[in-house]
C-alpha cells in the first residue's frame, strides 16, 4: 500500500486544487446567480476542509504509544477519514440538495452563463490535476488487482478518500455544466436546480461508500490473505518450530499491522530456546515486512488452536470471498 509520504502528497494536491476551485466557483456563483455553481462552490469548500482534516489525522496518527494507548494512535487516521465521509454527506450532499430544491421551486435566470463556462473549465483543470495525482498513487499501490477490489483491500484511507472525492468533484462538474447549458439553451432555469440535485446524489453515493470502508478500518480489518500467508511461511521456516497453527492480524494503520501467531514449538526446546526462536521470527518478519510493527507469539498446541478455529475460519472465508470479487 501507499506510504505515508504518498498519502501526504495526495492530500496536499487535493487541498491546493480544492482551494483554487472553491474561489473560482464562488466568484462565478456571485456574478451569475447559478444554483448549480453555488452547490459546486459549497462542495469544493467542504472538500477543502476535508483535506485539512485528513492532514490533521495524519499528524495525530504519528503520535507514539503511551500508557493510555499502548498500541499507538495510528487508527485515529481512520476516524478522521470517517468524519470526512460524514461531512461530504451532511454538508456537501445536504447543501447541494437544499440549493437544488430551492432553485426548482423558485427558479431564477442566470445573468452571464459564459462566466460559469469559463469557471467550469478552470475547475476541471484544477480538479483533474488533483485527481491524476491521487489516481497515480492509487494505481501504484494497487498491484495486480482491479480498481474495485483494490479499493476494498486498501488500508490507506487518505489515498482512496481523496481519489473518491475528486472523482465526485469531476462528476459534479459535468452535472453542473449540463445543468447550466440546458438551462441556458432551453431557457429553463429549473434545470439548473435539477443539476444541483444530481450533484447531491453523486456526493451522497460517494460519502456512503467512504463511510462503509472507513468504518471497517476503524473497527479493525485483518491484513490481506497474501500478507498472512507470508507471515505463516516465515514462521514455519524456523527450525525450532514444529507447526504454526494460525495467525491473526489487524491493521492499526495503513503501515502498522498487529500480528498474533499460534505456534507449536518442538518439544526439546527450553524457555530460552523459545525466546530465541521468537526473536528470530520477529527479525525475519520485520526485515521482509516493515509494516508488521507488533508481533505476539503464543506457544499453543494444535488441539487448543482447533477448539477456537471454526470461528476464525468463518471470518477468514468471508474475507477470502471478498478478495476474490
Amino acid at each position: 500500500m501507499a506510504s505515508r509520504s504518498g498519502s501526504r502528497k495526495v492530500i496536499y494536491a487535493g487541498l491546493v486544487g480544492d482551494l483554487l476551485v472553491t474561489l473560482t466557483k464562488f466568484g462565478a456563483a456571485f456574478f451569475t446567480g447559478s444554483s448549480a455553481m453555488l452547490s459546486e462552490g459549497v462542495h469544493s469548500l467542504v472538500d477543502t476542509g476535508n483535506g485539512v482534516l485528513l492532514l490533521f489525522g495524519l499528524h495525530r496518527a504519528r503520535r507514539p504509544a503511551d500508557a493510555a494507548h499502548p498500541f499507538g494512535y495510528a487508527r485515529e487516521l481512520y476516524f478522521w477519514s470517517f468524519i470526512v465521509a460524514l461531512l461530504v454527506f451532511a454538508l456537501g450532499a445536504g447543501a447541494s440538495f437544499y440549493e437544488g430544491v430551492r432553485h426548482i421551486l423558485h427558479p431564477e435566470p442566470m445573468s452571464d452563463p459564459l462566466v460559469n463556462y469559463a469557471v467550469l473549465g478552470l475547475s476541471f483543470l484544477f480538479e483533474g490535476w488533483a485527481w491524476l495525482v491521487a489516481f497515480l498513487e492509487f494505481r501504484r499501490s494497487k498491484g495486480r488487482y482491479g480498481y474495485f477490489t483494490a479499493f476494498r483491500r486498501s488500508k490507506d484511507a487518505p489515498v482512496f478518500t481523496v481519489l473518491f472525492v475528486n472523482t465526485a468533484d469531476l462528476l459534479g462538474l459535468v452535472a453542473a455544466f449540463l445543468g447550466i447549458f440546458t438551462a441556458h439553451m432551453f431557457d429553463m432555469p429549473v434545470l439548473d436546480g435539477v443539476a444541483s440535485i444530481c450533484i447531491a446524489l453523486v456526493l451522497a453515493a460517494t460519502a456512503i461508500s467512504l463511510a462503509l470502508e472507513s468504518k471497517g478500518l476503524l473497527i479493525g480489518e485483518a491484513a490481506v490473505p497474501e500478507v498472512e500467508a507470508e507471515i505463516l511461511a516465515v514462521a514455519e521456516a524456523d527450525h525450532a518450530v514444529q507447526k504454526v497453527n494460525g495467525v491473526l492480524t489487524v491493521h492499526l494503520g495503513p503501515q502498522e499491522i498487529l500480528t498474533a501467531l499460534s505456534v507449536e514449538f518442538k518439544d526439546r526446546l527450553t524457555a530460552p530456546g523459545i525466546e530465541k526462536c521468537v526473536d528470530r521470527i520477529e527479525r525475519r518478519l520485520q526485515s521482509r515486512r516493515p509494516d508488521i510493527t507488533l508481533l505476539f507469539v503464543k506457544p499453543q498446541t494444535a488441539v487448543t488452536w482447533l477448539k477456537r478455529r471454526p470461528a476464525f475460519e468463518t471470518v477468514a472465508d468471508s474475507q477470502a470471498g471478498l478478495w476474490r470479487t
